[in-house]
């Protein structure tokens, strides 16, 4: 097991032109690359910043999910192909990083009404995913199901059923998405267990605020013990909103107590 930082928590701070020389800074020796705009997705951009790269591993890839990936799902098929299209984008600049996993969240719930699943479809969700799955497989990339509150997995027992059509598909534990969900962490690792590729980690204070690890009242020796069990040995990627914290530095701080944990 080991710890990380998501350039997404640079997001609107430092471009991901200087997220590698950032994370140098910080002692940082794993990330994931959140690409933010469809300019990013082209490995032309992955080209740009890999000289900078050095020894930091990019464990996974992420994308500004509602630009791209509910047209997946779309009826039309132009609408899918045009969506494919930044896929294979996004795929080759993985490989270029040598990034192994794509953090997914897909359908998004934008109407209140979705938010149930009570009319999910996962025979078509389930069909669909695989093509997915086995289109980033050829670029070497295993793609993700992350547990999202606005997503389509975002209550224990989507995965499970998700996986029976898609048994290369691994998962992302989302710690804030999991508090917004309402549900328990605990059953969403459940579920996940030893598919669990990696964990987007913060922590939440007294107030319910979040935070950065080690700030607040998460139970993180628990977690780490708990993924011990689940043969986990992926890394805990911090990945805060930028106004969840004040200085960089303090990201440091909280890579340096998960370390402690684990």
């Amino acid at each position: 097991m080991k710890t990380g930082i998501s350039t997404a928590a640079f997001y609107l701070r430092r471009e991901n032109d200087e997220a590698f020389s950032l994370l140098k800074e910080l002692g940082s020796e794993c990330t994931e690359m959140f690409f933010t705009s469809f300019s990013e997705y082209d490995p032309a951009f992955s080209r740009s910043i890999l000289p900078l790269k050095g020894e930091i591993e990019v464990h996974s890839v992420h994308i500004l999910t509602s630009q791209i990936e509910p047209q997946f799902f779309n009826p039309h098929p132009k609408v899918r192909m045009d969506a494919y299209y930044f896929l294979e984008q996004t795929m080759r600049s993985a490989a270029l990083l040598g990034a192994k996993y794509y953090t997914f969240h897909g359908i998004t719930r934008a109407k209140r009404a979705a938010r149930s699943g009570e009319n999910d479809n996962f025979e078509r969700v389930g069909r669909l995913t695989a093509e997915l799955c086995e289109f980033c497989e050829k670029f070497g990339v295993t793609l993700c199901q992350e547990n999202v509150e606005w997503a389509f997995y975002n209550r224990p027992g989507v995965y499970r059923k998700l996986k029976e059509q898609c048994p290369g598909m691994k998962g992302v534990l989302d710690l804030k998405q999991a508090r917004l969900s309402g549900f328990d962490w605990r059953e969403y690792l459940r579920e996940m267990g030893g598919d669990i590729a990696h964990v987007h980690v913060t922590d939440v204070d007294g107030d319910g605020k979040m935070c950065l690890p080690g700030k607040g009242k998460f139970p993180f020796r628990e977690l780490v013990a708990r993924l011990k069990d689940e043969g986990f040995d992926g890394p805990l990627l911090i990945e805060p909103y930028s106004g969840d914290y004040q200085e960089l530095s303090e990201l440091t701080e909280a890579e340096a107590y998960l370390r402690s944990l684990i």
